[in-house]
């Protein structure tokens, strides 16, 4: 089995950054999801919300060694913006149920982000993702990451994703529809595209080593509707919660793709050796 992609997203629900290489720290991917944007009662503010910030591209220098500040944020019919490594004091803001600290990007990037999305959002940076504490039961006292949803680094399988498109056509056909595309795996907002096993072989999985990192799996990833957007045309379909749900529920929860916690550290190169065990 191979690694085929490396996916980062520095700003959380921002366009997905493919990369050759990635740094694994404890954390995650080097600046994965360090950024997010909140609203005026410091809750996240993710792309369920405002689908526009699937066209948000975000950049650090681990994504792009040209980005001159701490984050280069882009937008279609908008200056680019540098933002500079956020220094005042931590606020709280709210991921979900979880109560956490960040510190504040500055009025510049509010008022740029406003601008793009139409809606009054602030941008914060985590400054110590070393504080926050993982799902107990899952992960050990040390584990911690910065602002994913639930754990340091996701994988997903081309060959499950394949099986899913198969499963999405027949029941079109069933159902008389047009049978539609098949969904991109950048759906899913992976950090890690392996390919090479049985379709949904990832079920069995307990560790992996992706070159020389190795990973422990967590859990499986329940999938939510913003894996419905389409991040092109930003429009919302069905699938692929539809076929998930008559395929993969769990618990009453629709799974595709699995969390990891990393075992060690070290770089990710596309083209990597995968062994599962």
């Amino acid at each position: 089995m191979r690694l085929l992609q490396v996916n980062v997203h520095p700003l959380k629900s921002g366009a997905v950054r493919t990369l050759d290489a990635a740094m694994v720290h404890p954390r995650g991917l080097e600046d994965d999801r360090s950024w997010m944007l909140v609203g005026p009662d410091g809750r996240l503010v993710s792309a369920r919300e405002a689908h526009g910030l699937f066209s948000i591209v975000a950049d650090t220098p681990a994504t792009d060694r040209a980005v001159p500040g701490a984050l280069r944020l882009r937008a279609p019919g908008h200056p680019d913006l540098v933002v500079g490594q956020p220094v005042g004091a931590p606020v709280p803001v709210r991921l979900f149920s979880l109560d956490l600290q960040a510190t504040p990007a500055g009025p510049e990037a509010d008022g740029w982000l406003r601008s793009v999305l139409g809606t009054d959002v602030r941008l914060v940076w985590c400054h110590d993702p070393a504080r926050r504490r993982l799902q107990p039961g899952y992960s050990s006292p040390e584990d911690h990451t910065a602002f994913a949803d639930a754990f340091p680094v996701t994988v997903a399988s081309l060959a499950s994703l394949r099986r899913l498109n198969d499963w999405i056509v027949e029941r079109a056909l069933e159902t008389g529809e047009e049978p539609p595309a098949p969904l991109p795996i950048e759906r899913f907002r992976a950090n890690l595209v392996v390919d090479g096993d049985e379709p949904f072989a990832e079920d069995h999985w307990q560790e992996l080593t992706v070159g020389d990192v190795g990973f422990r799996v967590a859990k499986p990833v329940s999938r939510c509707v913003m894996t419905t957007i389409d991040t092109e045309t930003l429009t919302t379909a069905k699938e692929p919660i539809r076929t998930l749900a008559r395929h993969r529920l769990v618990g009453g929860k629709t799974m595709f793709a699995l969390h990891l916690l990393p075992l060690s550290t070290g770089w990710l190169r596309v083209g990597d050796e995968v062994s599962v065990r």
